[in-house]
C-alpha cells in the first residue's frame, strides 16, 4: 500500500472524535469492518495510543491489538501472586514514538550495554534486537512503513541505553511526518465532545 492510497484510506474511513481526560481520542472504522483506535495528549498532539481490531471469521469483535503505548496488563487479576512475581522481573516491549522517532522501550534487561546489538534486517523487514550474551532476541517490525512500502534503513536506527531499559529509535523519514502532519490537520478539524463520542463523517 503506497503512500496515497494509505492516506486515502485514512480520509474515507468513519471517524468519531472524542475530547476526554486531556486526550483527543479518535475511532476509525475501515470499510473492511476493520478498528483502529488512537489518543493523542490534547496539549502537545503527541500520540500516547494506536490500537488494532479486526472481527473474528464468525463476525465476532477481536480483541485490541496495541501497535503504540502500553501493553494492556490482561487477565492480572486472575493470576495468583507467584505469576505477578514472576511476571514483573520479564523483559517488557512496548512503543512509545516522539516527533520525529518512531520509539520502542524494553524494559527489564540488567545486562551491560555493550552487550547489544540493533540492526534492520531489510529482506524480512523488521529490527532485530540481540544481546552477545544468549539471554535476549527479539524480532519486531514498522508497522507505519509496511502500510506505505517504505524501506527500512539501517542508518534511521540508533539505541541507547539506562536503567535496565533501552530505548531503540528509529528516525521518521520524511513521507511519514508529512502524512502524519496532514491527518493530524484533519482529526483537529473533528468536533468532538467530552461527553460521549461524536459522528464526524459528515463534518
Amino acid at each position: 500500500m503506497a503512500v496515497q492510497s494509505w492516506a486515502e484510506l485514512l480520509r474515507s474511513s468513519k471517524k468519531t472524535a472524542l475530547i476526554h481526560d486531556g486526550k483527543r481520542k479518535i475511532h476509525y472504522l475501515f470499510a473492511d469492518g476493520k478498528e483502529m483506535a488512537e489518543e493523542y495528549d490534547f496539549k502537545t498532539d503527541d500520540l500516547i495510543v494506536r490500537k488494532w481490531r479486526t472481527k473474528s471469521t464468525l463476525g465476532s469483535q477481536g480483541q485490541w491489538q496495541i501497535e503504540v503505548g502500553e501493553p494492556l496488563a490482561a487477565n492480572i487479576a486472575s493470576l495468583d501472586s507467584e505469576m505477578i512475581k514472576e511476571n514483573c522481573s520479564n523483559p517488557v516491549f512496548m512503543r512509545k514514538d516522539t516527533k520525529s522517532c518512531f520509539q520502542w522501550r524494553i524494559r527489564n534487561l540488567p545486562y551491560p550495554k555493550e552487550v547489544f546489538s540493533v540492526s534492520v534486517e531489510p529482506s524480512g523487514r523488521c529490527c532485530i534486537v540481540k544481546t552477545s550474551n544468549k539471554k535476549y532476541y527479539k524480532k519486531f517490525s514498522v508497522p507505519d512503513l509496511d502500510r506505505i512500502q517504505l524501506p527500512l534503513d539501517c542508518s534511521a536506527l540508533s539505541f541507547t541505553y539506562a536503567n535496565d531499559t533501552l530505548i531503540i529509535s528509529y528516525k521518521k523519514p520524511k513521507e511519514i511526518l508529512t502524512l502524519e502532519h496532514e491527518l493530524l490537520r484533519e482529526l483537529k478539524k473533528l468536533k468532538g465532545t467530552s461527553e460521549g463520542d461524536v459522528d464526524c463523517k459528515t463534518q
